[in-house]
């Protein structure tokens, strides 16, 4: 089993990259606000935030944040579903502003329908 992760940069996608998700065959997929440290650095040295924000001032910016993706699958080609899907609708994720998509393959899991409850990864 395996976990992929994006983190989308331009958060307008958002709809488009969950429909094509599910498209692929993508379940139980979960989407958080997320933030990078450059990001984080830009909006820190504005004068009229502080240095080091709390992430409840994070939270009220979230039009600057970005989206991270996560779901977890059996197989690796599903893993190529999500990686095409991904890319129809953001484009080459090797140029700057897409996006970063990363899959970690999973020793154990527990609580996901469907799925073995511990399955050791033989890689």
């Amino acid at each position: 089993m395996y976990m992929v992760l994006f983190v989308l940069h331009d958060i307008a996608c958002c709809d488009e990259i969950l429909n094509a998700w599910e498209e692929a065959g993508a379940q139980g997929i979960t989407i958080l606000p997320s933030t990078g440290m450059v990001r984080l650095r830009k909006s820190a040295l504005r004068e009229d935030r502080p240095l080091f924000p709390s992430l409840e001032a994070l939270l009220q910016h979230e039009e600057n944040l970005n989206r991270t993706f996560f779901t977890i699958v059996e197989d690796e080609a599903l893993i190529d579903q999500l990686l095409d899907a991904t890319q129809s609708v953001v484009g080459d994720l090797e140029r700057a502003n897409t996006g970063i998509f990363t899959v970690l393959p999973l020793y154990r899991v527990h609580g996901v329908r469907g799925m073995n409850a511990a399955q050791k990864n033989e890689d």
